[in-house]
């Protein structure tokens, strides 16, 4: 059985890795996802995340699991994705200043035709922020490849006054709730963890 990440994010790549998964391919989905504008943001990155996950493992061999997932902000009755420019990245930014925001994720992951879609919501508390702050850190070019322009993994760290509910689903991938996913299908990742280190 191949393990397979529909997605060519770093930060889920790093991820997936922590949970003791390793030799997974990379094959991230090329088509447009199409979600429905009047979709909650829960529904929808769990409907983006559905999209991925179906045109990836239609190319996939029986018995192999395709994991995919999709992020958003969601602030102000808006869902925020990643920004197309460095000017909307700062338009974000300051839309997030000094308030709470909450960070979606959708997973899905499928095997043989079975599939299972859930989300992880986490509540996100920025500082209040300066323009200069604002353009530095835009200036840093953090912003452009992530939903509401920042990575709280990185430099975006500097703006989180605290987060309530799931870190690693603020990075991108909701780590606890993936893993208890897996394990519906048969994937253990405590136990994936415990021969890692074991080889070691």
């Amino acid at each position: 059985m191949a393990i397979i990440l529909a997605s060519q994010s770093p930060r889920r790549r790093e991820l997936l890795g922590q949970m003791g998964i390793t030799g997974f391919e990379i094959r991230p989905a090329r088509g447009e996802e199409l979600p429905h504008p009047e979709l909650s943001p829960a529904r929808l990155v769990e409907e983006l995340s559905r999209q991925k996950a179906a045109e990836v493992s239609a190319d996939t061999d029986p018995g192999d699991l395709v994991i995919a997932a999709d992020t958003v902000v969601a602030a102000d009755g808006g869902v925020l994705g990643k920004p197309g420019s460095p000017e909307e990245a700062a338009e974000m930014l300051s839309l997030l200043s000094g308030r709470s925001h909450v960070v979606y994720t959708g997973v899905t992951v499928v095997r043989d035709g079975e599939a299972v879609t859930e989300h992880e919501a986490t509540s996100v508390h920025f500082r209040s922020l300066t323009q200069d702050e604002i353009a530095a850190y835009v200036a840093t070019g953090e912003p452009m490849d992530k939903a509401g322009a920042y990575g709280i993994q990185g430099y975006g760290a500097l703006l989180v006054e605290g987060i309530q509910g799931d870190y690693a689903n603020v990075v991108g991938l909701p780590v606890c709730r993936l893993g208890r996913i897996l394990s519906r299908f048969g994937v253990d990742a405590l136990a994936l963890c415990a021969q890692k280190e074991q080889a070691t």
